[in-house]
Protein backbone atom coordinates (compact mmCIF):
# COMPACT_ATOMS: atom_id res chain seq x y z
CA UNK A 1 0.00 0.00 0.00
CA UNK A 2 1.27 3.49 -0.85
CA UNK A 3 2.06 5.79 2.07
CA UNK A 4 -0.47 8.31 0.80
CA UNK A 5 -3.21 5.67 0.80
CA UNK A 6 -2.32 4.55 4.33
CA UNK A 7 -2.31 8.20 5.45
CA UNK A 8 -5.75 8.86 3.97
CA UNK A 9 -7.29 5.74 5.54
CA UNK A 10 -5.73 6.50 8.92
CA UNK A 11 -6.99 10.08 8.96
CA UNK A 12 -10.38 9.16 7.53
CA UNK A 13 -11.00 7.10 10.65
CA UNK A 14 -9.46 9.70 12.95
CA UNK A 15 -11.67 12.47 11.63
CA UNK A 16 -14.85 10.43 11.72
CA UNK A 17 -14.08 9.41 15.31
CA UNK A 18 -13.34 13.07 16.09
CA UNK A 19 -16.75 14.11 14.74
CA UNK A 20 -18.42 11.62 17.08
CA UNK A 21 -16.26 12.73 20.00
CA UNK A 22 -17.17 16.35 19.32
CA UNK A 23 -20.86 15.45 19.52
CA UNK A 24 -20.19 13.75 22.85
CA UNK A 25 -18.34 16.78 24.21
CA UNK A 26 -21.14 19.13 23.15
CA UNK A 27 -23.70 16.86 24.78
CA UNK A 28 -21.95 16.78 28.14
CA UNK A 29 -21.21 20.51 27.98
CA UNK A 30 -24.83 21.29 27.21
CA UNK A 31 -26.11 19.03 30.01
CA UNK A 32 -23.82 20.56 32.62
CA UNK A 33 -24.42 24.13 31.43
CA UNK A 34 -28.12 23.56 32.23
CA UNK A 35 -27.34 22.60 35.83
CA UNK A 36 -27.59 25.24 38.57
CA UNK A 37 -24.13 26.63 39.31
CA UNK A 38 -22.82 29.67 41.10
CA UNK A 39 -20.67 32.49 39.81
CA UNK A 40 -19.07 31.90 36.42
CA UNK A 41 -19.78 28.17 36.38
CA UNK A 42 -21.99 28.50 33.29
CA UNK A 43 -19.26 30.04 31.14
CA UNK A 44 -16.53 27.89 32.68
CA UNK A 45 -18.24 24.71 31.56
CA UNK A 46 -18.24 25.85 27.96
CA UNK A 47 -14.65 26.98 28.34
CA UNK A 48 -13.70 23.51 29.58
CA UNK A 49 -15.54 21.99 26.61
CA UNK A 50 -13.49 24.14 24.23
CA UNK A 51 -10.32 23.13 26.06
CA UNK A 52 -11.20 19.43 25.87
CA UNK A 53 -11.76 19.81 22.13
CA UNK A 54 -8.52 21.76 21.66
CA UNK A 55 -10.56 24.64 20.20
CA UNK A 56 -10.31 27.38 22.83
CA UNK A 57 -7.70 29.50 21.02
CA UNK A 58 -9.55 29.41 17.71
CA UNK A 59 -12.87 30.17 19.35
CA UNK A 60 -11.57 33.17 21.32
CA UNK A 61 -10.02 34.56 18.15
CA UNK A 62 -13.58 34.92 16.79
CA UNK A 63 -15.67 35.46 19.94
CA UNK A 64 -15.28 37.50 23.12
CA UNK A 65 -16.50 34.89 25.58
CA UNK A 66 -18.09 31.41 25.57
CA UNK A 67 -21.84 31.41 25.11
CA UNK A 68 -24.08 28.43 24.45
CA UNK A 69 -25.12 29.40 20.93
CA UNK A 70 -21.65 30.51 19.79
CA UNK A 71 -19.84 27.46 21.19
CA UNK A 72 -22.33 25.01 19.72
CA UNK A 73 -22.17 26.68 16.31
CA UNK A 74 -18.37 26.79 16.40
CA UNK A 75 -18.02 23.13 17.33
CA UNK A 76 -20.71 21.88 14.97
CA UNK A 77 -20.75 24.04 11.86
CA UNK A 78 -17.85 26.52 11.66
CA UNK A 79 -15.82 25.79 8.53
CA UNK A 80 -12.91 27.82 9.96
CA UNK A 81 -12.66 25.34 12.84
CA UNK A 82 -10.74 22.28 11.57
CA UNK A 83 -12.17 20.20 14.43
CA UNK A 84 -15.84 21.11 13.91
CA UNK A 85 -18.19 18.27 13.02
CA UNK A 86 -18.69 19.78 9.57
CA UNK A 87 -14.94 19.98 8.94
CA UNK A 88 -14.33 16.47 10.26
CA UNK A 89 -17.01 14.85 8.11
CA UNK A 90 -15.89 16.84 5.07
CA UNK A 91 -12.23 15.82 5.45
CA UNK A 92 -13.17 12.18 6.13
CA UNK A 93 -15.34 12.12 3.04
CA UNK A 94 -12.60 13.74 0.92
CA UNK A 95 -10.12 11.09 2.05
CA UNK A 96 -12.67 8.34 1.38
CA UNK A 97 -13.28 9.67 -2.11
CA UNK A 98 -9.53 9.70 -2.80
CA UNK A 99 -9.25 6.07 -1.69
CA UNK A 100 -12.64 4.89 -2.95
CA UNK A 101 -11.26 1.60 -4.27
CA UNK A 102 -9.94 0.67 -0.81
CA UNK A 103 -13.39 0.91 0.77
CA UNK A 104 -16.40 -1.34 0.46
CA UNK A 105 -19.63 -0.01 -1.04
CA UNK A 106 -21.28 0.01 2.40
CA UNK A 107 -18.47 2.06 3.93
CA UNK A 108 -18.53 4.66 1.17
CA UNK A 109 -22.31 4.99 1.07
CA UNK A 110 -22.64 5.40 4.83
CA UNK A 111 -20.04 8.16 4.89
CA UNK A 112 -21.16 9.91 1.72
CA UNK A 113 -24.81 9.99 2.83
CA UNK A 114 -23.77 11.38 6.23
CA UNK A 115 -21.90 14.20 4.49
CA UNK A 116 -24.83 14.98 2.15
CA UNK A 117 -27.34 15.01 5.01
CA UNK A 118 -25.16 17.15 7.27
CA UNK A 119 -24.49 19.69 4.52
CA UNK A 120 -28.27 20.09 4.14
CA UNK A 121 -28.68 21.20 7.77
CA UNK A 122 -29.27 24.90 8.34
CA UNK A 123 -27.47 25.88 11.57
CA UNK A 124 -30.24 28.37 12.38
CA UNK A 125 -32.70 25.48 12.56
CA UNK A 126 -30.79 23.78 15.41
CA UNK A 127 -32.63 25.16 18.41
CA UNK A 128 -32.09 23.89 21.94
CA UNK A 129 -34.89 21.36 21.62
CA UNK A 130 -33.45 19.96 18.39
CA UNK A 131 -29.81 19.79 19.50
CA UNK A 132 -29.98 16.43 21.35
CA UNK A 133 -31.48 14.72 18.30
CA UNK A 134 -28.74 16.11 16.05
CA UNK A 135 -26.00 14.94 18.43
CA UNK A 136 -27.55 11.47 18.54
CA UNK A 137 -27.70 11.45 14.75
CA UNK A 138 -23.98 12.27 14.49
CA UNK A 139 -23.11 9.41 16.85
CA UNK A 140 -25.40 7.05 14.94
CA UNK A 141 -23.81 7.89 11.58
CA UNK A 142 -20.36 7.29 13.01
CA UNK A 143 -21.55 3.95 14.38
CA UNK A 144 -23.05 3.07 10.99
CA UNK A 145 -19.70 3.61 9.28
CA UNK A 146 -17.87 1.62 11.96
CA UNK A 147 -20.39 -1.17 11.59
CA UNK A 148 -19.90 -1.21 7.82
CA UNK A 149 -16.13 -1.33 8.25
CA UNK A 150 -16.17 -4.13 10.82
CA UNK A 151 -18.68 -6.21 8.87
CA UNK A 152 -17.47 -5.80 5.29
CA UNK A 153 -13.75 -5.03 5.06
CA UNK A 154 -11.00 -7.61 4.67
CA UNK A 155 -8.68 -7.94 7.65
CA UNK A 156 -5.81 -6.46 5.70
CA UNK A 157 -3.79 -3.23 5.85
CA UNK A 158 -6.88 -1.11 5.11
CA UNK A 159 -8.54 -2.52 8.22
CA UNK A 160 -5.46 -2.09 10.43
CA UNK A 161 -4.80 1.53 9.43
CA UNK A 162 -8.47 2.32 10.00
CA UNK A 163 -8.32 0.73 13.45
CA UNK A 164 -5.22 2.71 14.37
CA UNK A 165 -6.85 5.99 13.37
CA UNK A 166 -10.03 5.22 15.31
CA UNK A 167 -8.45 4.14 18.57
CA UNK A 168 -5.63 6.70 18.68
CA UNK A 169 -8.28 9.41 18.32
CA UNK A 170 -10.55 7.75 20.87
CA UNK A 171 -7.74 7.44 23.42
CA UNK A 172 -6.81 11.08 22.90
CA UNK A 173 -10.40 12.15 23.45
CA UNK A 174 -10.91 10.12 26.63
CA UNK A 175 -7.67 11.43 28.13
CA UNK A 176 -8.55 15.05 27.29
CA UNK A 177 -12.06 14.78 28.73
CA UNK A 178 -10.74 13.29 31.94
CA UNK A 179 -7.88 15.78 32.25
CA UNK A 180 -9.93 18.91 31.64
CA UNK A 181 -13.29 18.01 33.11
CA UNK A 182 -12.22 15.97 36.10
CA UNK A 183 -11.20 19.01 38.11
CA UNK A 184 -13.89 21.25 36.69
CA UNK A 185 -16.46 18.76 37.95
CA UNK A 186 -14.95 18.23 41.41
CA UNK A 187 -17.71 19.59 43.67
CA UNK A 188 -17.47 21.76 46.70
CA UNK A 189 -17.73 20.00 50.04
CA UNK A 190 -21.35 21.09 50.40
CA UNK A 191 -22.33 19.53 47.07
CA UNK A 192 -20.82 16.08 47.62
CA UNK A 193 -23.55 13.45 47.27
CA UNK A 194 -26.16 15.98 46.18
CA UNK A 195 -28.37 15.53 43.13
CA UNK A 196 -26.35 18.18 41.26
CA UNK A 197 -23.11 16.38 42.12
CA UNK A 198 -24.47 13.08 40.82
CA UNK A 199 -25.70 14.70 37.62
CA UNK A 200 -22.26 16.16 37.03
CA UNK A 201 -20.53 12.82 37.35
CA UNK A 202 -23.22 11.14 35.25
CA UNK A 203 -22.51 13.69 32.53
CA UNK A 204 -18.79 12.97 32.33
CA UNK A 205 -19.56 9.25 32.09
CA UNK A 206 -22.21 9.86 29.43
CA UNK A 207 -19.59 11.62 27.29
CA UNK A 208 -17.81 8.28 26.89
CA UNK A 209 -20.94 6.07 26.93
CA UNK A 210 -20.04 4.72 30.37
CA UNK A 211 -23.02 5.95 32.37
CA UNK A 212 -24.79 2.61 32.85
CA UNK A 213 -21.83 0.29 32.57
CA UNK A 214 -20.13 2.08 35.49
CA UNK A 215 -23.01 1.05 37.75
CA UNK A 216 -22.79 -2.54 36.51
CA UNK A 217 -19.10 -2.70 37.40
CA UNK A 218 -18.94 -0.73 40.66
CA UNK A 219 -22.51 -1.13 41.92
CA UNK A 220 -22.29 2.10 43.91
CA UNK A 221 -22.65 5.85 43.58
CA UNK A 222 -20.23 7.89 41.53
CA UNK A 223 -16.80 8.26 43.11
CA UNK A 224 -14.02 10.28 41.46
CA UNK A 225 -11.43 7.62 42.22
CA UNK A 226 -13.50 4.85 40.60
CA UNK A 227 -14.36 6.96 37.57
CA UNK A 228 -10.69 7.68 36.87
CA UNK A 229 -9.86 3.99 37.30
CA UNK A 230 -12.69 3.02 34.94
CA UNK A 231 -11.70 5.45 32.18
CA UNK A 232 -7.98 4.74 32.39
CA UNK A 233 -7.30 1.14 33.41
CA UNK A 234 -10.41 -0.92 32.68
CA UNK A 235 -9.87 -3.47 29.91
CA UNK A 236 -13.64 -4.02 29.59
CA UNK A 237 -14.73 -0.39 29.13
CA UNK A 238 -14.43 0.15 25.32
CA UNK A 239 -13.46 3.82 25.48
CA UNK A 240 -10.93 3.51 28.29
CA UNK A 241 -7.26 4.22 27.60
CA UNK A 242 -6.33 0.59 28.20
CA UNK A 243 -9.06 -0.79 25.94
CA UNK A 244 -8.01 1.60 23.17
CA UNK A 245 -4.39 0.45 23.43
CA UNK A 246 -5.37 -3.19 23.33
CA UNK A 247 -6.92 -2.44 19.93
CA UNK A 248 -3.94 -0.33 18.85
CA UNK A 249 -1.49 -3.06 19.82
CA UNK A 250 -3.51 -5.64 17.89
CA UNK A 251 -3.56 -3.40 14.80
CA UNK A 252 0.20 -2.84 15.03
CA UNK A 253 0.69 -6.60 15.32
CA UNK A 254 -1.62 -7.11 12.32
CA UNK A 255 0.44 -4.74 10.17
CA UNK A 256 3.64 -6.39 11.36
CA UNK A 257 2.37 -9.78 10.20
CA UNK A 258 0.86 -8.39 6.98
CA UNK A 259 4.10 -6.67 5.94
CA UNK A 260 6.45 -9.20 7.60
CA UNK A 261 8.14 -6.55 9.77
CA UNK A 262 10.07 -6.84 13.00
CA UNK A 263 8.75 -5.94 16.45
CA UNK A 264 10.53 -2.57 16.64
CA UNK A 265 8.25 -0.83 14.13
CA UNK A 266 6.07 1.00 16.66
CA UNK A 267 7.70 0.44 20.09
CA UNK A 268 5.75 3.16 21.89
CA UNK A 269 2.46 1.32 21.33
CA UNK A 270 3.75 -1.75 23.14
CA UNK A 271 5.28 0.33 25.93
CA UNK A 272 2.09 2.31 26.48
CA UNK A 273 -0.08 -0.81 26.64
CA UNK A 274 2.31 -2.38 29.16
CA UNK A 275 2.16 0.79 31.27
CA UNK A 276 -1.64 0.66 31.34
CA UNK A 277 -1.80 -3.08 31.99
CA UNK A 278 0.54 -2.69 34.97
CA UNK A 279 -1.03 0.58 36.16
CA UNK A 280 -2.53 1.20 39.57
CA UNK A 281 -4.95 4.02 40.22
CA UNK A 282 -3.52 4.70 43.69
CA UNK A 283 -0.06 5.18 42.21
CA UNK A 284 -1.46 7.39 39.45
CA UNK A 285 -3.13 9.70 41.96
CA UNK A 286 -0.05 9.81 44.15
CA UNK A 287 2.11 10.93 41.24
CA UNK A 288 -0.60 13.28 39.92
CA UNK A 289 -3.53 12.55 37.61
CA UNK A 290 -2.83 15.58 35.43
CA UNK A 291 0.82 14.62 35.07
CA UNK A 292 -0.12 11.04 34.16
CA UNK A 293 -2.60 12.18 31.50
CA UNK A 294 -0.16 14.73 30.09
CA UNK A 295 2.44 11.99 29.74
CA UNK A 296 -0.15 9.70 28.14
CA UNK A 297 -1.15 12.31 25.56
CA UNK A 298 2.52 12.75 24.66
CA UNK A 299 2.90 9.00 24.27
CA UNK A 300 -0.23 8.83 22.13
CA UNK A 301 1.14 11.52 19.83
CA UNK A 302 4.47 9.69 19.57
CA UNK A 303 2.66 6.48 18.58
CA UNK A 304 0.98 8.40 15.74
CA UNK A 305 4.36 9.83 14.69
CA UNK A 306 5.97 6.37 14.72
CA UNK A 307 3.16 4.97 12.57
CA UNK A 308 3.53 7.88 10.14
CA UNK A 309 7.30 7.35 9.88
CA UNK A 310 7.11 3.55 9.66
CA UNK A 311 4.56 3.54 6.85
CA UNK A 312 5.76 6.66 5.02
CA UNK A 313 2.60 8.71 5.38
CA UNK A 314 4.36 11.81 4.06
CA UNK A 315 6.35 9.96 1.43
Amino acid sequence: MLGRTANDLFWLSRYLERAENMARLIEVGYRIALLPREGEGYNEEWRSTLQSAGCETGYLAKHDAPTTSDVINYLLFDADNPASVRSCISIARRNARAQRTSLTREMWESLNSAWIDFEAINPRDITSDRLPALLDWIKERSATYRGALLNTILRNDTFYFSQLGTFLERADNTARILDVKYFVLLPSYEMIGSSVDNLQWASILRSVSAHRSYRWVYKQHYKPWNIADYLILSAEMPRSLRACYIEIDQAVAGLKAFYDQDDTCVPMAHETLAMLENGNIDTIFQSGLHEFLTDFLGRNNRVAEEISDAYHFNG
